[in-house]
């Protein structure tokens, strides 16, 4: 048995690996912080020693010229479960009344018989975020731009109050013998497609999502395709468009139709 020691330069072995690994590691430095950054041809990698402390994550100089500010204006309101939650009568009775230059599209307790959206019963926080959106700009209609530019904060307040107080439509889903649409039950995973019913569903709702249940066809479909298409981009950290625009027009009518559903 050989009493010659593993760790020890006189042994040939230990050289030879720890020469192998020395020489692997400067060759993966030199391809990963050389070679592949001065390749690029972005101004923050011009130079070897801007290559090196760019792939390390710390350019010599940072990017100085004047940021490109976005031309679509998105959402401003922060939204919380707990939001506007407890309203009062007095708010609820001024909202009565602002209501009533609403009727024409929204009907007279909420429930539009056009395909304008009901508000009847619609979370006081999702109508309070789309008031303020619509006068922000972040959502855009020829009707509602003009209808919202001389409401305050507190008169949209009070909107939200009085709609949430209404009853809503409830869910109705008649059995007839077809499963509710894959899309609203279980989403599209490989899609990364999250369930409709995980934030808009009678059971459960995600904070500054609307309920669903009881509206148009037309105008769930028209929404799905505006989020798909970016015409519309008040959605929250781009849920919607990143959700809209992976649905089939299959999925999207399907939706559609299941939430549309009323006797």
């Amino acid at each position: 048995m050989s009493n010659e020691r593993l760790v020890s330069l006189r042994n040939p072995w230990f050289v030879a690996s720890v020469s192998a690994t020395v020489a692997l590691f400067l060759f993966s430095a030199l391809v990963g912080f050389v070679w592949l950054p001065s390749a690029q041809k972005d101004a923050q990698f011009q130079g070897l020693w801007n290559a090196i402390c760019s792939a390390a994550g710390v350019p010599r100089t940072w990017y100085s010229g004047t940021p490109v500010e976005s031309t679509v204006r998105t959402s401003t309101v922060v939204v919380t479960p707990q939001m506007l939650d407890h309203p009062s009568a007095t708010s609820i009775g001024r909202g009565a009344t602002l209501a009533m230059r609403c009727t024409m599209c929204h009907g007279v307790r909420g429930l539009s018989e056009a395909n304008s959206p009901n508000l009847a019963g619609q979370y006081a926080a999702v109508v309070y975020k789309e008031l303020q959106d619509f006068r922000g700009g972040a959502r855009t209609n020829a009707i509602m731009t003009p209808m919202v530019g001389n409401l305050s904060d507190q008169d949209m307040k009070d909107l939200a109050a009085y709609y949430s107080y209404l009853p809503r439509l409830r869910a109705y889903h008649p059995d007839s013998g077809e499963p509710a649409p894959r899309i609203v039950v279980s989403g599209a995973p490989m899609r990364n497609i999250a369930p409709c019913a995980s934030c808009h569903g009678g059971l459960v709702s995600k904070a500054g999502s609307p309920w669903l249940e009881g509206q148009s066809a037309f105008y769930i479909r028209a929404q799905l395709q505006a989020f798909a298409s970016g015409s519309r981009h008040n959605d929250i950290s781009e849920q919607m468009r990143n959700v809209a625009r992976q649905m089939t027009p299959a999925e999207i009518e399907a939706a559609a139709r299941y939430y549309s559903n009323q006797p």
